[in-house]
């Protein structure tokens, strides 16, 4: 298990990360977001070392990361894939970091069959692509077969091919009992693949809870409707208590009825309607919601 408790990152009079607390335990993907500049990064960096708190703490396993007496077999991490010398082989890269905690040559092939780069293994870093070195990265985060992993923005430069196999990764890698914080600004992706949603805005927490719970209270069903009045249905509508908003390919969203009761009223009223459609709530609608303050 992973516990951050009141993390606080000033640099001089600017708080970039304000009493961020949160746990991380075994079995479950969790998803770390925010706008630009909300200190996700900065907090990760100080999960491990990286970077000194002003104060707070982060225990893994009942340890700061500086007191692990094997870092790469507690957490694996993948923050910053430009920092790869471009000169070494991808092979190379990992049994250096392999070499520097007892992990045999034979694991730093294997997860670089796992992560799809046994083909480009002595390539030099220097000409792969961003999708590659991506790829070698998570490699370099498995190497130690660690029961954490910390990535931020792990699918950034990945295709959609890569896409859906880091979805699948991460799944698995829960299902093992490992800890797991992802990064991302994929909205859609996270709700595919995380269990709960750690948001941060101006460096504070804003929630933490399970997707589902998130969703269902910070997100609303809409009604979307098309018909061949728009204007009556809308004036119809807000006199019943709805809120409409109109689109600009013509059709009505609609917060406050639901589909039937906007139905019934149409009818009654004789408006035509084409379209009468309820829309699930969003992981990103929720997500607005929440970050809309901090986002301005």
């Amino acid at each position: 298990m992973i516990e951050v408790h009141e993390l606080t990152k000033r640099y001089g009079a600017v708080p970039a990360v304000q009493n961020v607390s949160f746990r991380l335990e075994a079995g479950v993907v969790n998803g770390f977001v925010g706008p630009n500049g909300a200190g996700k990064s900065t907090t990760i960096r100080m999960m491990v070392g990286l970077d000194r708190p002003t104060s707070g703490h982060c225990l893994i396993d009942g340890r700061p990361y500086r007191g692990l007496p094997a870092p790469l077999r507690s957490v694996g991490a993948l923050l910053d894939v430009e920092a790869i010398h471009p000169g070494r082989s991808g092979r190379n890269h990992l049994r250096v970091l392999a070499r520097s905690h007892g992990i045999t040559a034979r694991r730093a092939d294997e997860v670089l069959e796992m992560v799809g780069l046994a083909g480009a293994a002595d390539r030099r870093v220097g000409g792969y692509s961003l999708g590659m070195r991506q790829r070698l990265g998570l490699a370099a985060a498995l190497l130690g077969d660690p029961a954490a992993l910390l990535l931020d923005e792990p699918a950034n430069g990945l295709d959609p091919d890569g896409i859906i196999w880091i979805r699948s990764l991460l799944r698995g890698l829960a299902r093992e009992g490992r800890a797991i914080l992802v990064s991302s600004h994929l909205m859609g992706e996270l709700a595919q693949t995380v269990d709960r949603l750690i948001v941060l805005g101006r460096g504070r927490v804003l929630a933490d809870a399970s997707l589902a719970d998130l969703v269902s209270r910070h997100a609303h069903r809409v009604v979307r409707t098309r018909t061949d009045d728009p204007d009556g249905l809308e004036k119809l509508l807000r006199e019943h208590g709805a809120a409409v908003a109109r689109r600009p390919d013509g059709s009505c969203e609609i917060s406050g009825l639901t589909g039937d009761e906007v139905a019934v009223l149409a009818h009654r009223s004789g408006v035509l309607l084409y379209e009468n459609t309820t829309v699930a709530a969003s992981l990103e609608d929720a997500y607005l919601t929440l970050t809309q303050e901090a986002r301005r």
